[in-house]
């Protein structure tokens, strides 16, 4: 009978509540379950994204220092090609000039030595031609440059054909172009 008295309004509302009291905890230790699973997996989510992001950050810094190094090697290789197409061309510039000039020294000690002797070369002595009047050689020789203005001339056509081969040999080093 106590358990009769207890079932009047007021016990059956307690009852009530307690029930509902208990239904509610299970459903919330249900919920905090699969909220912790929740948390769980985002959190190893979590870890993989960070650990994707360093790779990431870890293969552009590598692919970086790689290129940084392939840039280096391009340019000890272009100023390596320019070096070798300066140093030529300097040589076969002072080359060139030299022989220009042994050529115009050898020139001028045959034009000396032909004004020394009119006759020329080695030989039994023909009779020689009564000498001309120095009119026709002097009209010949007058719309010429001077022996001084000719080799400056010859200098600087030899030093601009050098430069033109030195812009061409220049322009043909590819900066693109992989060291094999």
């Amino acid at each position: 009978m106590t358990f009769l008295r207890l079932l009047n309004v007021q016990g059956i509302a307690g009852l009530a509540v307690g029930v509902a009291l208990a239904l509610l905890l299970v459903i919330q230790k249900g919920e905090t379950r699969h909220w912790k699973k929740e948390s769980d997996h985002f959190e190893q989510l979590h870890s993989q994204e960070q650990a994707a992001l360093a790779g990431t950050i870890a293969n552009y810094r590598a692919a970086a220092a790689q290129a940084q190094a392939s840039d280096k090697a391009n340019a000890e290789r272009i100023a390596a090609d320019q070096r070798t197409i300066n140093e030529r061309t300097s040589n076969d510039y002072e080359a060139r000039l030299a022989a220009a000039r042994s050529l115009a020294q050898r020139l001028r000690g045959q034009s000396a030595r032909a004004a020394a002797d009119p006759r020329g070369g080695p030989g039994a002595a023909v009779p020689g031609l009564p000498a001309a009047s120095g009119g026709p050689l002097e009209a010949a020789g007058q719309d010429r440059l001077p022996d001084s203005d000719r080799e400056l001339a010859t200098d600087q056509a030899i030093q601009l054909d050098e430069l033109i081969k030195w812009v061409r040999a220049q322009a043909a080093v590819d900066p693109n172009k992989k060291k094999n």
